[in-house]
């Protein structure tokens, strides 16, 4: 009863898991193919999001892949390729997204934490700190008798030289 349950429970498993995608058919063209993997190396995959789509094994990058070569194939130049990724995903799907009111902290805002942390360590080290007051004759009269008693060193076999 148990072996039939483990093996329904991988069956299921195995059915749930994602098909592999379909092999990459390179375009007959050599210039178009050429095209293709340049496009690919500055596309980001949804999935893996820290790989490009040609090395990317995910389903969806064989996907965008395909895409790609069915739009050059078709005549598309390079920038409408990019701009129909861009209306398809957003502009997360390149890795180089274009500078716009949009992408303005994904481009600025490492420059601008960086200036901030830079101005609040450049403050904090320009604040006035309070000056200790000197001492007196009398207290400077103590601390000598202290220095100098040999009663008072936390270690006998201390040398004057290690305190």
């Amino acid at each position: 009863m148990k072996r039939a349950l483990l093996i329904a429970l991988a069956a299921v498993g195995l059915m749930a898991a994602e098909p592999p995608p379909a092999p990459d058919r390179p375009l007959p063209d050599a210039a178009q193919e050429a095209r293709a993997q340049a496009l690919f190396d500055g596309i980001r995959c949804v999935v893996c999001q820290h790989e490009a789509i040609a090395d990317s094994p995910a389903g969806i990058a064989a996907d965008m892949r395909r895409l790609v070569r069915e739009e050059i194939a078709a005549g598309r130049t390079d920038a409408q390729v990019r701009e129909d990724l861009v209306r398809r995903y957003g502009d997360f799907v390149l890795f180089k997204p274009p500078v716009r009111a949009g992408t303005w902290l994904l481009w600025f805002g490492p420059l601008a934490a960086l200036a901030a942390v830079g101005i609040g360590l450049f403050a904090l080290s320009r604040r006035r700190r309070d000056e200790t007051p000197a001492l007196s004759a009398d207290e400077e009269a103590r601390l000598a008798d202290i220095l100098a008693s040999e009663a008072d060193r936390r270690d006998p076999d201390a040398k004057r030289s290690d305190d």
